[in-house]
């Protein structure tokens, strides 16, 4: 369950909190006041080079940030409203996700979580075969690709890309698959910092604590944090007996403040950067997912992957895959 919306923001009386996933093409500051007026909690917004967006075409993914930018400060401007971007990281992108999560340092008071898709296409290849309650059919009207690389990559791959940047990078909590126990399908990393400079990242004590004691307290973990929470950054600091990566912060904190004071004297935040690897399909056709999907969604009164919607809304059902076999019996 998903914790109740604050400040007389309740949508009808739902023990819910509305999130708009959008593009933000049709978004503008009075569309988000009667959003906000309504019910809405906050949003998330894809934006990355692939999009072909009007006047973005051949854009780099870096330049995107100016687009970014824009939406996190209207966003803002409307006020108290959370504030997430998400962006496909393809093979020939990678390489720009440190420059993303730089960015999202710098603007770490308006944006409060920042996540990188990893470019998965598990469930389009010429060497499966799709299968609904034991029928086989075709299935060539849901999914495609088009030529853009590599479309396996890995979290762990985007972690690394932003390693080799932020050695200290740390993420606190993951999320395993469903038939791969050893997969990293979420990776998060919390980091507490000013917009001048990023004092550490939180441990996974930190995570644990702000989980267990939430549920304690309403009997539901949190989701969504408001962004009046994420700016008790300085607050949080109090957790370092129990955590080492904010005593680490904290620490990191108290010597800025003692050397370079106009660096630390700023409002601290806490911001969210995530690595997640969508549905991945096995050697054996078994499809790896995301173990307990906190992006499931209902239809017809059931909880789906919402990543995978399109599936029963075309074939009233999730498929199954296996891979096809050779001539010579072995499958490939």
């Amino acid at each position: 369950m998903i914790d109740r919306t604050p400040h007389g923001r309740e949508p009808a009386g739902r023990d819910i909190k509305p999130i708009l996933n959008t593009n933000g093409l049709a978004l503008s500051h009075e569309l988000l006041r009667e959003l906000k007026k309504a019910g809405l909690w906050g949003l998330t917004l894809h934006i990355d080079s692939k999009q072909n967006r009007p006047k973005w075409k051949n854009k780099s993914e870096v330049e995107h940030n100016d687009l970014r930018l824009e939406y996190a400060e209207m966003i803002a401007e409307v006020g108290d409203l959370s504030c997430s971007f998400n962006s496909t990281v393809f093979e020939d992108t990678l390489q720009y996700v440190p420059d993303l999560v730089e960015w999202a340092g710098k603007h770490i008071d308006i944006v409060n979580v920042m996540v990188f898709i990893a470019c998965q296409a598990g469930m389009v290849g010429g060497d499966l075969e799709y299968y609904l309650a034991g029928d086989e059919i075709e299935m060539d009207t849901v999914y495609s690709t088009t030529e853009l690389g590599r479309y396996d990559i890995q979290s762990t791959e985007v972690l690394a890309a932003v390693q080799e940047r932020f050695p200290d990078f740390q993420p606190c909590a993951y999320l395993n698959g469903t038939e791969r126990p050893d997969s990293f399908k979420w990776l998060l990393t919390g980091r507490i910092g000013t917009k001048e400079r990023i004092f550490g990242y939180v441990g996974p004590k930190f995570m644990e604590l702000a989980q267990t004691t939430y549920h304690f307290r309403h009997g539901r973990y949190p989701a969504y944090a408001n962004p009046r929470t994420l700016r008790r950054g300085r607050s949080m600091m109090l957790l370092s007996p129990l955590d080492r990566g904010v005593a680490g912060a904290a620490g990191s904190w108290l010597r800025t403040l003692l050397t370079r004071p106009r660096k630390a004297l700023g409002r601290v935040h806490l911001q969210s950067i995530m690595m997640i690897q969508p549905v991945d399909v096995l050697p054996d056709g078994r499809q790896n997912m995301c173990d307990s999907c906190p992006d499931m969604t209902v239809w017809q009164d059931r909880l789906v992957w919402s990543c995978r919607l399109e599936e029963p809304l075309e074939y009233g059902d999730f498929l199954r895959t296996r891979r096809r076999e050779s001539p010579a019996g072995d499958v490939h």
